[in-house]
């Protein structure tokens, strides 16, 4: 929409349709016309069993049938309720102990948390750093707050963490303004599922240290995908490195409950700040409270209240683990199925570990998801390449489509 007809456009690139809404509609517009059987729909980031239905964690279904219409109903207090922000602590840092100052305030969703999160560490006209593979709406968000992006490329030509390319951007942004919000989202990196080790988290570290003095630095790590990553404590390894930073950097958590509670639709997630002193945390409270006054005011009570139950009941905790733990298992699986198969294809994605999503890089993207929209496959089409959501996808479809990607990208781009 380059001409607005009456709406103003505020620097905005505003498309026709949400991209990955937009083609997954196309995606049930054929399996309603063609058949289950004859499309692959791998677009949305949610969990769906091998029939395609969404997977909902039971013991999570049972908390939301048993809440009372005052439990769902009533207003929740704008920063969340507080049972639910304690909750959102312990769920985000597991078994790690903060030794720093720490605060939540409840958002609907991770896009709530990380529009908080630059809507009050950085000003107007910043640009945002973030990696060259990134979720398409942290831009969206940048664009909506008058601010831009900036990207850094993720992987090395040796398929690590490109800790010289961070350095150079954070490097030449520090040079141009006063403030930075970098986002790094890890572990199970949406769109690649690759989580940086504990060498690529004291690379960042180091970098920080070097590069930020006089400025003023918020390092906003998205955990959407944490718990389907791996193990409670190598998932959080990265923890006590953001408690070495400087005064100089703030360290802000965002939270999805909405997927690691299966709690799409409801929208329930928070930011976390760890800051050296109390009256960081008491301001990071004020600002994010002023924020969510100022656009959605108060989030929805019903998730919230789930998840601050499931945290007060030790078996009712220990069960949502179990279910989740299985579906964590499911989705390994899953990936590893679509990597064993892409190799034997000949078929180069980029490095993943775990999480909902594996990434194949190409020149013409739009081109590829189109050409194979053709063979009823729909795959997200990014900058860099194609992202397919190995979450919404059976085992066996995983090991049967790297063969027809790589086809598709041979006829489009000539390999």
């Amino acid at each position: 929409m380059d001409g607005m007809i009456f709406a103003a456009k505020q620097n905005r690139t505003i498309p026709k349709e949400d991209k990955i809404f937009g083609i997954s509609n196309r995606a049930k517009a054929m399996i309603a016309k063609e058949g289950k059987d004859k499309v692959v729909n791998a677009t949305i980031g949610a969990l769906l069993d091998d029939n395609g239905e969404l997977i909902v964690l039971s013991s999570v279904a049972e908390v939301f049938q048993s809440l009372t219409p005052k439990e769902f109903a009533e207003y929740a207090p704008i920063s969340g309720v507080p049972a639910f922000r304690e909750a959102a602590l312990k769920d985000a840092f597991g078994d790690f102990k903060p030794q720093s100052y720490t605060a939540a305030v409840a958002a609907p969703g991770g896009i709530g948390a990380l529009r908080n999160a630059i809507a009050n560490y950085s000003e107007r006209g910043n640009k945002i750093l973030v990696a060259d593979w990134y979720w398409a709406p942290y831009n969206t968000i940048a664009q909506e707050l008058g601010r831009g992006t900036e990207t850094f490329a993720f992987f090395s030509d040796e398929r690590k963490f490109n800790v010289a390319d961070f350095e150079q951007k954070v490097e030449a942004l520090l040079a141009a303004q006063d403030r930075l919000v970098i986002i790094l989202n890890t572990p199970a990196h949406n769109p690649t599922g690759y989580s940086l080790t504990d060498e690529d988290w004291q690379g960042v570290a180091a970098v920080l240290k070097k590069h930020t003095a006089g400025k003023k630095v918020a390092l906003v790590v998205d955990i959407a995908y944490i718990e389907f990553s791996g193990h409670d404590h190598d998932s959080r390894n990265f923890f006590p490195i953001l408690e070495t930073l400087p005064e100089t950097v703030l360290p802000l958590i965002s939270h999805s409950f909405s997927k690691t509670f299966t709690l799409y639709g409801m929208r329930c997630g928070a930011l976390i700040c760890m800051a050296k002193t109390p009256e960081i945390a008491e301001e990071f409270r004020q600002v994010c409270e002023f924020s969510s006054r100022a656009s959605w005011s108060n989030c929805a009570r019903a998730p919230q209240m789930i998840v601050a139950k499931i945290y007060a009941d030790p078996a009712l905790k220990a069960r949502v683990d179990e279910e989740r733990e299985g579906f964590r298992a499911m989705l390994l699986r899953r990936g590893k199925a679509f990597e064993t198969a892409a190799q034997a294809a000949g078929l180069e994605i980029v490095p993943f570990d775990a999480g909902f999503f594996v990434s194949i890089p190409c020149a013409n993207s739009d081109a590829v998801s189109a050409e194979l929209e053709k063979e009823g496959i729909f795959l997200v089409p990014l900058a860099k390449g194609v992202r397919v959501s190995v979450a919404s996808i059976p085992e066996v479809v995983c090991a049967a489509i790297p063969a027809k990607i790589k086809a598709a990208l041979d006829r489009i781009e000539g390999r």
